[in-house]
């Protein structure tokens, strides 16, 4: 095989071929030349493993000459196609790292996903504030600097009820600001049951150190009485703090002390209650079977004197750590040196205002159409089933019959650590194959994920599932032609 080493072009050569050359005026002569060499590398690459391979065949003469020819004409064959690989690796190699994608997983609040989406109309508004100058901190009245926080805080305070309100990076970010301005040096007195872990290795007893501030934990981990507080309380008592089990739940023979009661210890013993909401929720969810999960407003009307939460889960707004409360102790926070390093930038700033213009105007049903992840939240089994029948009538007409596309009932899930042991009712599509050409799930579930807009979809049984659950109506033509892509013959699939 030694002689087929001359039939590899020389780089300059290759720049010189007329589809190479279109590839120079689109990708730069730099960028080709780079990719121009790999794929002659691996050329050299793969004959020089046939080599190897045929010095270690244990066989007959006739049986290697016959593998040598195989070989050889694989070779042939990735040597006349070395114009497109060339081009597949320069395509590969330009498409934006961060694109956008089609979730068909049923997780609502994919974290791996970036959780909650911003509606069409919001991101146009953000996209022509941002686009140029803005009064971000600039007083327009006044004629003098600002504060970020002013072109939301009222807003939130409304809709809250808080004296005060201000927004950090995310709710990690608010958490740690709010230990480190109000309880640096003191003890924070947290129940054992509360001492939750988020992703990342994020635990609150490490947060509180991290704040400059002495764990103390009381209660045990299925029950904590008001009596453990106040008996944990001294001279040096910070901060009560008091965390909301967002992301799993302890049932049985548990108790836990109210945001109530723990407020009334606070205020008798003057000492700030500080509530970790985690998720974060503004509207009454019982309506959906959901009695556990507070809201701000509650928390607030409870008497917490500062509540923390996140912007990107069931708020539905971008990501961003809100911190409400007393204005005395948000102002403490607001001009605490962490909160420098852990602001939020003008794209949240104008993110934020518009959801909380949302929330302040609109009522729940109207919020339900008017923010993405609530839409989804509220998104019926019957309505999945309509956008399933619309994607298995379009692919049908155009797939044949190598695939049967059945809708089935499927099961979502918040995600994002939110609402951990509630399942949604909802209905999705199996793409299960029909004959020996037809793809497999695994192949199904990479093939779609690498399309030019992927289509993330979930294996579950041996079997590639698209839920519908997190499937926007308006998505529906660019997910059928996406789908195509990849079921059709026409695209080399078969």
């Amino acid at each position: 095989m030694k002689n087929l080493y001359r039939k590899i072009p020389k780089v300059d050569l290759m720049l010189e071929m007329p589809g190479i050359q279109k590839l120079v005026g689109i990708f730069g002569k730099k960028t080709v030349t780079e990719s121009v060499r790999k794929e002659t590398e691996l050329l050299r690459g793969f004959l020089k493993e046939s080599e190897q391979m045929l010095r270690q065949m244990s066989v007959s003469a006739e049986e290697k000459e016959e593998k040598e020819q195989e070989l050889t004409a694989q070779f042939e064959e990735k040597l006349a196609d070395i114009e497109n690989a060339v081009e597949k690796q320069l395509v590969k190699e330009d498409r934006i790292g961060f694109c956008r994608v089609l979730n068909a997983t049923g997780t609502i609040l994919h974290t791996n996903l970036g959780r909650s989406p911003i509606s069409r109309e919001h991101a146009e508004k953000i996209a022509d504030l941002v686009s140029g100058y803005s009064n971000l901190e600039y007083d327009l009245e006044a004629g003098c600097r600002g504060e970020r926080y002013s072109h939301f805080e009222k807003l939130i305070c409304q809709v809250t009820g808080a004296e005060s309100a201000m927004a950090v990076n995310n709710n990690a970010g608010a958490v740690l600001l709010t230990l480190s301005a109000l309880g640096c040096g003191k003890e924070v007195i947290v129940s054992r049951g509360e001492q939750i872990e988020i992703g990342g290795k994020f635990r609150v007893p490490d947060v509180i150190r991290q704040g400059g501030a002495i764990l103390c934990e009381v209660g045990t981990t299925n029950k904590t009485h008001l009596s453990d507080y106040e008996d944990a309380i001294n001279e040096n008592t910070g901060i009560l703090l008091k965390v909301h089990t967002s992301n799993y739940r302890i049932v049985g023979f548990s108790d836990s002390v109210s945001t109530h009661d723990l407020a009334e210890l606070g205020k008798r013993k003057q000492i700030p209650v500080v509530e970790d909401l985690g998720s974060g929720i503004l509207i009454d969810l019982r309506r959906y079977g959901i009695a556990n999960e507070p809201t701000v407003q509650e928390t607030i009307a409870a008497g917490a004197d500062v509540v923390c939460f996140s912007g990107d889960k069931l708020l539905g707004g971008p990501q961003a750590g809100i911190i409400v409360g007393k204005k005395e102790y948000i102002d403490r926070i607001k001009k605490h040196p962490l909160t420098r390093a852990l602001r939020i930038d003008k794209f949240t700033a104008a993110a934020l205002e518009l959801v909380w213009k949302e929330y302040y105007l609109c009522n729940p049903v109207q919020l339900m159409e008017k923010i993405p992840v609530l839409k989804m939240f509220a998104s019926t089994e019957a309505e999945q089933r309509k956008r399933a029948e619309k994607i298995v009538s379009a692919w049908q007409a155009d797939v044949g019959d190598r695939y049967e596309f059945q809708i089935r009932p499927m099961e979502a899930q918040m995600g994002g650590g939110t609402l951990p042991t509630y399942q949604f009712k909802g209905a999705g599509i199996v793409i299960l194959p029909r004959d020996e050409n037809a793809l497999t799930a695994e192949q199904l579930e990479e093939t779609f994920r690498r399309l030019p807009v992927p289509i993330i979809g979930r294996i579950q049984n041996g079997c590639f599932e698209l839920h519908m659950q997190t499937v926007f109506d308006e998505d529906l033509p660019l997910f059928i032609e996406e789908g195509k892509t990849c079921l059709s013959r026409e695209n080399g699939f078969a």
